[in-house]
């Protein structure tokens, strides 16, 4: 199958593409590079002994993007491209939601013309908003607390009536929990530039000396030791996902969701507990106030993707942490020579 991959330098993409190339898939590449490198594009050429085409595109340019499609046979999309920090959509709302809507809309807009009628969309846990019961199921109502999280319910809604309106259409969307981890090469892994907004990023950036120390916010959540729990899951699961979602859209038209983590809760005192012991490597914390919209509890029930597409989790979270400080010592080691 001949897939492109919007976003695929990206974390989450990135990993993606190697699960893609080892299946047997072709892929193109679209990145804009603004939270990625462009030499994340040899290390998965290095990786899988591949070869790919691959463009410097922003989807929000409706002409560059056609012209990816007219060049190429393609027979299904995933999308990643998007911006994605909770922090930064509450200071610039119109730019997330101008950049990911807008963006989602010309790539529609593009499939439909050339009648590529596949797609997996990169969504998220954060659909489940504040007022869900874990574990959350597809099943649930949707909301968000921030314009990033709106941004992954309308165009989920927006998917959804794409289906109901081309009967051809076959799309699926992904909702992730909370994937860490990296590669077992060490070459792709997650580190995005500036001041990290995700917990495991924090914490390699921590061990390597970076930052001075985590701040762990919120200690007196209802949960087992106080502190917000969350399922985590390893990228290499995830990026596998993608490629039994994709799969799988072969045999099933219209709009389905799955939910993708491990089905189970780890606090973030038990990650950083797990960190320290299987990388021997103390962390300093320091303890402050839960922050706005926190919630104690969020985990998955993924019976749907387990029945429907025959995925499953295969990694603990000792290998999460112990690929992600092995990505973070290897890249840090390379800059510093």
């Amino acid at each position: 199958m001949n897939v492109l991959v919007t976003g695929g330098a990206g974390f989450i993409g990135s990993h993606a593409c190697v699960s893609l190339l080892e299946a047997g898939h072709n892929i193109v590449i679209a990145d804009n590079f603004c939270n990625s490198s462009p030499e994340v594009l040899e290390h998965i050429k290095t990786i899988t002994g591949r070869t790919f085409s691959h463009y410097n595109c922003d989807l929000l340019d409706y002409e560059e993007l056609a012209e990816i499609f007219e060049k190429h046979e393609i027979d299904a999309v995933i999308h990643f491209a998007g911006l994605k920090s909770v922090p930064e959509s509450t200071r610039i709302p119109l730019t997330y939601y101008h950049n990911n809507l807008t963006g989602t809309l010309h790539l529609l807009q593009i499939m439909e013309k050339k009648k590529v009628n596949r797609l997996v969309f990169s969504s998220s846990a954060t659909v489940y908003g504040t007022s869900n019961q874990v574990p959350y199921e597809e099943s649930m109502p949707t909301s968000a607390t921030n314009p990033y999280g709106w941004t992954k319910v309308m165009i989920e809604q927006m998917l959804n009536d794409y289906t109901v309106a081309n009967s051809d259409a076959a799309i699926t969307c992904l909702r992730y929990f909370n994937p860490i981890g990296a590669h077992k090469s060490g070459l792709i892994g997650d580190n995005p530039n500036g001041i990290p907004n995700n917990l495991m990023p924090y914490v390699c950036q921590t061990a390597v000396g970076k930052l001075p120390f985590i701040r762990v916010f919120g200690t007196d959540f209802n949960t087992k030791d106080g502190t917000g729990v969350r399922d985590y899951l390893h990228v290499l699961d995830l990026a596998e996902g993608h490629v039994k979602a994709l799969e799988h859209l072969e045999k099933k038209k219209g709009f389905t969701v799955y939910n993708l983590g491990t089905g189970q809760g780890t606090s973030v005192l038990e990650l950083l507990d797990t960190f320290e012991r299987v990388n021997n490597i103390p962390l300093k914390r320091e303890l402050h106030d839960r922050r706005p919209g926190d919630i104690a509890e969020s985990y998955a029930n993924v019976d749907r993707a387990v029945k429907e597409i025959g995925w499953e989790t295969r990694y603990s979270l000792e290998d999460m942490c112990r690929d992600s400080w092995n990505f973070i010592r290897t890249n840090t080691d390379k800059q510093a020579n």
